[in-house]
């Protein structure tokens, strides 16, 4: 599996109700997207209550392979994303692992940390500390999928967690707060 997000600050002033009309009316296209585990439309501002330091348009995508991700970079969305945006550094990693509910179409809130791996601590070491930390997470109330994954360029690791309505508990400075306006989903 591959994780993928890519990003969008927007400025100050920006009416944020054209990223909410831009998912309410495209979010449905990547539903049943093949190769795709699922993809979060995303967003963050400035003004409510993920804290976010910006007004943010950020997807977040789980993918099975990378035969899905190409697609999807290789296709028109992406292409119309990028006209209406400008085109985006992808960031990507490798994923350690993906805790899915059942429930996850509940979704309402997304966090997610990229923090470094310490060189005094193996890959390995840190993957099983990771591992017993999502195992925790999704046990959590609220939480509804949970992915972990690695990032050997910049040796840092992805967080990444999808929250029901009951949302984030406390939060550090590394955590980005989204909130979810469509969750793509295989049928």
């Amino acid at each position: 599996m591959i994780a993928m997000q890519y990003s969008f600050t927007l400025p100050a002033d920006y009416d944020m109700g054209i990223i909410d009309r831009r998912i309410a009316e495209k979010g449905h296209l990547l539903d049943n997207f093949p190769h795709l585990r699922f993809k979060a439309y995303l967003s963050a501002r400035r003004t409510d209550e993920t804290r976010s330091r910006d007004n943010l348009y950020a997807p977040f995508y789980l993918w099975d392979d990378v035969q899905g991700l190409n697609n999807f970079l290789g296709g028109d969305g992406f292409v119309a994303v990028s006209h209406s945006f400008g085109r985006p550094q992808v960031k990507s990693w490798f994923v350690w692992q993906a805790r899915i509910a059942p429930d996850v179409a509940q979704a309402v809130f997304a966090t997610r940390e990229i923090l470094p791996v310490d060189v005094n601590i193996s890959v390995g070491d840190r993957r099983r500390l990771e591992s017993e930390k999502a195992i925790e997470d999704i046990e959590q109330s609220g939480v509804v999928a949970s992915v972990t994954g690695f990032e050997p360029t910049t040796w840092t690791v992805v967080r990444f967690r999808l929250w029901s309505a009951e949302g984030p508990g406390p939060v550090n400075d590394a955590t980005q707060i989204y909130k979810v306006g469509h969750l793509s989903l295989p049928k």
